[in-house]
């Protein structure tokens, strides 16, 4: 009894460590970055924004993972299946793989760039480039790992440090617990000038199209919902406490300054490190260090093996019985964008545009990807009669829908307007993209729930053959 009790135990451990995969994938420096700054800036008054983002993130991958083992199809599979037929198939599963590759090449330097940052806090005088060399290569070789579960594992372990490291700092800086929990519960937007645009870009750092696609490929062929919610909870979760942390550790720059001073101060990773060592102690930079070089590393492996996945679901062809028939030929995606990271990298590029670029195809490609998985969750074709979403499920899938939304036309105007140098009022782009977002969220929930009703109200169709995602697709 004691050995089956045991067994379970070790069971659940591994599973949690097996999908804190997404944890590794959605922690980036672009969520460093985003998190500290928001501390920096507003304190702890943005901290509910994490909240909502960690929500919406769960939302969207138990539903991602969920229509996997249900369907048999992973995410990409399940799009192609969805389209078959239809004259938009070629251009949308081209429009797919081309903005998650683009996007995870734009994030990948961003994620390697950041790593190094983090290594540059403690080691100034090392020259760069090494620390880009060194990342390479251990990124090289955990890519190079044929077992899922054996990436997956290794990214978890590193997923667990990083939470400690980042934890221990903020719990260092002795946050006040009152204007904590005020926070986390209760949402307030500052008057001051892109607040709104901050809160889009903490959403958008924690909800990542490729994680979705990532999320619904690592689904094991023996996975079971229940096992598949206590994992995921517990990753997103995770995550979320994480990148919570993470800000509280940059309200320390500004802790106790004038809404002048803050402007004036102005934020950089260098400038946090100081205020670190003479608030708390340089020990608290190491550990800080630590953290931010894991939070780049962990991504610049996932991002790759996301663009390689997506890209293999969607186009892979099999054989009569189901095998693939070119196993191996997606994976040189994975290294083409890793190249491209350490190339600009290695050029020593600034990251910060690399961040803003990956967050227009994150724009670009999250609310198709949104308003698809709402669609699947209620199509009986896909689910079965028996699995359709619940109406609370379907509740939080509709607001989802509407950020992703908001935050898609604010990330794909703002890149308008840089390119063709017009200005336009974060605060107009804000309340306007909500607006907008809004009669697009009513027109899709509206024809989502008229196809839903019109499909139960007919007889069972003869199931289409679809794709079947196995562990060996993986």
């Amino acid at each position: 009894m004691k050995s089956k009790a045991t067994s379970t135990i070790k069971s659940r451990i591994l599973n949690i460590l097996f999908w804190s995969i997404i944890s590794a994938a959605f922690i980036g420096p672009g969520t460093v970055t985003t998190a500290t700054k928001a501390g920096s800036d507003f304190q702890f008054q943005l901290l509910w924004a994490l909240s909502f983002s960690t929500i919406a993130c769960l939302v969207l991958q138990e539903a991602s993972a969920r229509a996997t083992i249900y369907s048999g199809m992973n995410l990409g599979q399940a799009i192609k299946f969805h389209f078959t037929g239809s004259k938009a198939q070629v251009p949308v599963l081209v429009m797919i793989v081309g903005a998650i590759i683009l996007g995870c090449a734009a994030y990948e330097t961003g994620n390697i760039l950041g790593s190094v940052e983090g290594l540059s806090l403690v080691w100034e005088k090392v020259d760069k480039r090494w620390f880009v060399l060194a990342i390479a290569v251990i990124a090289a070789l955990a890519l190079s790992l044929k077992s899922m579960r054996s990436m997956a594992n290794f990214m978890g372990s590193f997923v667990f440090i990083m939470g400690a490291a980042f934890i221990t700092t903020a719990v260092t800086t002795n946050p006040p617990i009152d204007q904590l929990a005020k926070g986390v519960f209760v949402p307030t937007l500052p008057e001051a000038p892109g607040a709104g645009l901050l809160v889009l870009g903490l959403v958008g750092t924690t909800v990542v199209p490729y994680d979705l696609f990532l999320g619904s490929n690592v689904v094991q062929k023996d996975t079971t919902v229940k096992d598949m919610r206590i994992g995921v909870s517990f990753a997103v979760i995770l995550g979320g406490f994480i990148s919570m942390a993470i800000l509280c550790v940059g309200t320390e720059m500004t802790r106790g300054l004038s809404p002048e001073a803050i402007k004036n101060l102005g934020f950089s990773y260098k400038l946090l490190s100081q205020t670190l060592s003479i608030g708390v102690g340089q020990w608290s930079v190491y550990i800080f260090s630590f953290g931010m070089f894991a939070a780049g590393f962990t991504s610049a492996i996932t991002s790759p093996l996301a663009s390689s996945l997506t890209a293999r679901s969607i186009f892979e062809k099999k054989n009569s019985d189901g095998t693939p028939k070119k196993r191996n030929a997606f994976k040189w995606i994975a290294y083409v964008v890793l190249a491209i990271g350490i190339v600009l990298g290695m050029l020593q590029i600034k990251p910060v545009p690399a961040i803003v670029a990956a967050q227009a195809f994150n724009g670009l490609i999250l609310p198709f990807v949104s308003i698809f998985l709402f669609t699947v969750v209620n199509d009986k074709r896909v689910m079965g009669r028996e699995h359709l979403n619940g109406v609370f499920s379907n509740c939080c899938m509709v607001l989802v829908t509407w950020v992703t939304l908001i935050l898609g036309i604010v990330n794909i105007t703002q890149a308008i307007c840089k390119i063709s140098s017009v200005e336009v009022s974060a605060d107009m782009l804000f309340k306007a993209s909500g607006i907008i977002a809004l009669v697009i969220t009513i027109i899709v929930t509206f024809g989502i729930f008229r196809k839903r009703r019109r499909d139960l109200s007919e007889p069972d169709e003869i199931q289409i053959e679809k794709p079947k995602h196995t562990e060996e697709d993986i």
